[in-house]
């Protein structure tokens, strides 16, 4: 439907926003600026006061007739002089914002209608972009200022999402219909770290600022699309079928005509419900995983695979096709087990199990391959990487399945807590590896395997997935939604519902 596409496009324009810095950031900052290796190393002398190994300096390195080291990578030196330590604060910046919107987000999805909370905010994103070369330049304070602006427009979309799907996607359909919108973020990232890398090195003013510039005016065009297909229901949609409409609020019953607006929150009863925390618990540690991989493919690629800026920018996205490719494949699947009579919580938890423990097991095993066997190591990464896609159809959509009228603000919450895996893990990879090396990447992808694991064994334990009893409309809402509805179109024998 064109929602699917129109959202599937959208997601596509919210992580071209938000993973460009990931390849700008390598060509802004001088990347030998605070490393504590020496400019010049001998190949026949000592790195024992260096902070560095001998075989992690020199190794996939050029040996010059004078026997010093060629660095592999000859790409120009950036214009800022930022140690890694401001780096991971300049790539965290962005989450500080989104964490600010997240609950708002949802509540205002709810209240006023997801396509305007979504599509406004996402303007405020675009436009921030725009101005972020600017900012850079002047201050790299205000260049953080600009990226939590950025993050704060974006903290809104997925709380949204979840609030419109909420009224549009039948339950047996619904793995599929989420999980190929939300998969235009992995396409978005296919996109933007190639073409951002070809920007770096054959854009305008600079080279880098043009990524801001492009992606920015594309999300300013998107908002326009958005703000022109999108409806908020069925019930507000101006050129839906009546059978489409009728098919789609039968199946989900009360709550799709847009009177759940005013319905209560149930505050207290999401901090009493285990199934919430497992949803809050499993997402904050499988976006550690993915924020550690999102934000610093590229820099591995360029420290310990040694690639150049454009292969960096073409191989940081592989795994993210794959990542395309699985979220697809995990939702046909998950629909095809509902179908041939899993419950639902069972269905997600398989889900969740498969993506987060495979990419665990690969994560650790990357940490292990060197520079030498660079097309293995891509071939690792793009695997974890791509079972995480399973994520999607496992605890990225359970809040739909247990509170669909609150499934905006439930999200909202989830993703606050998950948001300070965004803040913290890149803080923590700049923190650890100031000196580039391999066994400083091999910390990082041990502690990401662990938090993986966590997440992993308390939503198996904890989840649900039926409409869990406090998640439900007022008896009198319901009557009215019921009433409301169009009966005199034919419809399957058999029509799925919340709690087939």
């Amino acid at each position: 439907m064109a929602l699917a596409l129109v959202g599937f496009l959208g997601f596509v324009n919210l992580y071209a926003l938000r993973v460009n810095l990931s390849v700008a950031l390598v060509c802004m900052v001088n990347q030998t600026y605070g490393v504590q290796a020496s400019i010049k190393l001998q190949v026949n002398g000592s790195a024992f006061n260096t902070g560095i190994s001998w075989m992690d300096a020199n190794m996939c390195s050029k040996t010059n007739k004078d026997n010093t080291v060629q660095p592999t990578d000859q790409s120009k030196v950036g214009d800022f002089n930022w140690t890694k330590e401001m780096q991971g604060v300049v790539l965290g910046a962005f989450f500080w914002g989104y964490l600010l919107t997240q609950i708002p987000g949802g509540w205002m999805a709810q209240r006023y209608g997801g396509k305007r909370v979504f599509g406004y905010f996402m303007l405020m994103a675009a436009v921030a972009t725009i101005l972020s070369p600017g900012g850079a330049r002047l201050s790299p304070y205000l260049f953080i200022v600009l990226r939590i602006i950025n993050g704060m427009g974006q903290g809104v979309v997925f709380p949204s999402m979840h609030t419109i799907w909420s009224k549009w996607a039948p339950p047996l359909e619904r793995s599929k219909l989420i999980g190929f919108t939300y998969a235009g973020a992995q396409i978005g990232n296919v996109v933007t770290l190639p073409v951002s890398a070809l920007l770096c090195d054959y854009g305008f003013d600079g080279g880098w600022a043009s990524v801001f510039y492009v992606f920015g005016l594309l999300g300013m065009i998107w908002f326009v699309l958005w703000m022109i297909v999108v409806s908020d229901s069925p019930a507000e949609h101006p050129r839906i079928s009546i059978k489409e409409r009728t098919y789609i609020e039968k199946c989900l019953g009360a709550g799709t005509s847009g009177r759940e607006k005013n319905c209560r929150t149930p505050w207290l009863q999401f901090a009493r419900s285990l199934p919430v925390w497992a949803i809050i618990v499993a997402h904050t540690c499988a976006n550690w995983g993915t924020y550690t991989l999102l934000t610093n493919i590229p820099t591995y690629m360029k420290e310990i695979l040694k690639f150049d800026m454009t292969s960096n920018g073409l191989f940081s996205a592989i795994p993210f096709i794959f990542f395309w490719v699985f979220i697809n494949i995990a939702g046909v699947v998950a629909d095809f087990l509902r179908l041939r009579g899993w419950q639902t919580k069972n269905v997600r938890k398989l889900m969740l199990f498969i993506g987060t423990i495979f990419p665990a097991v690969l994560l650790v095993c990357t940490g292990f391959i060197t520079c030498r066997t660079p097309v293995m190591a891509v071939a690792a990464l793009s695997l974890a990487v791509g079972f995480s896609g399973f994520q999607y159809s496992g605890v990225m959509i359970n809040h739909v399945d247990i509170a669909p009228e609150h499934a905006g603000v439930l999200f909202g919450i989830s993703n606050t807590a998950a948001t300070l895996s965004g803040i913290l893990a890149p803080y923590v990879v700049g923190h650890i590896t100031t000196n580039s090396t391999q066994s400083e990447w091999q910390t990082i992808f041990y502690i990401a395997a662990g938090i993986y694991i966590i997440g992993a064994v308390f939503f198996c334990i904890f989840a649900e997935g039926e409409r869990q009893s406090w998640a439900t409309l007022n008896a009198t809402t319901q009557e009215l939604v019921i009433l409301s509805k169009v009966s005199s179109i034919e419809l399957p024998k058999h029509m799925p519902t919340e709690n087939d």
